[in-house]
């Protein structure tokens, strides 16, 4: 499941990166404690989180590749909202959120940022995202503006800063299923944005 990696950044603007190789990330037993593990021990080694991202992009095709058992877990899409999300790993203290999720062909996320940095890496299906950024215009300082867009397919990953902007679109005819993991959302600077009112209100 060879994709391509992308950066995202605070003011929309994106970017392919260098993308390690499957074959030079193969490797027997490794499961999702020893990912977790392996993410901790970069963060702390870090000043500053948006800085390791691509050493956890890496990190996530790792586990894409060689895990099996996170591939397939994931939920059907709620007939009434159309996603569901699976939370992976859950204790106590525990910093980082990962989960997968799941959204019906045709749904629409809102324009959100997360407050905190994310990567996502596509499993099934393709979803559309697009970028916007904050446009500090003196009428409001939550108007933004679209930057452009990609789509994702299997394989793909892309990763976030915290205050980049976005909104997701399941495109084609199949469900999407992502895995994602998140650093420790700040909940004071995780929005949603409407780019009609120009507001944002707290996601």
């Amino acid at each position: 499941m060879q994709g391509r990696d992308w950066f995202v950044n605070d003011d929309g603007q994106y970017q392919i990166c260098k993308s390690a190789r499957i074959w030079d990330l193969l490797k027997e037993d490794y499961r999702l404690y020893r990912f977790l593990t392996e993410v901790e021990d970069v963060l702390n080694e870090a000043g500053e989180a948006s800085s390791c991202l691509p050493k956890i992009r890496m990190l996530v095709r790792k586990l894409i590749v060689n895990s099996y058992w996170v591939r397939s877990q994931y939920l059907k899409p709620c007939p009434k909202t159309g996603t569901s999300v699976l939370l992976l790993y859950d204790e106590l203290g525990f910093p980082l959120t990962v989960q997968t999720v799941t959204f019906a062909p045709g749904t629409i996320s809102t324009i959100h940022n997360h407050g905190t940095w994310g990567i996502v890496a596509v499993l099934k299906g393709q979803e559309k995202n697009t970028f916007w950024q904050r446009t500090h215009s003196l009428e409001s300082q939550n108007k933004i503006e679209p930057t452009g867009e990609i789509t994702l397919s299997p394989g793909d990953i892309v990763s976030f800063t915290p205050d980049a902007i976005h909104r997701v679109h399941a495109v084609g005819d199949e469900p999407t299923v992502t895995f994602n993991i998140y650093g420790e959302t700040n909940p004071e600077e995780r929005f949603a944005f409407d780019p009609v009112s120009h507001t944002a209100k707290k996601f």
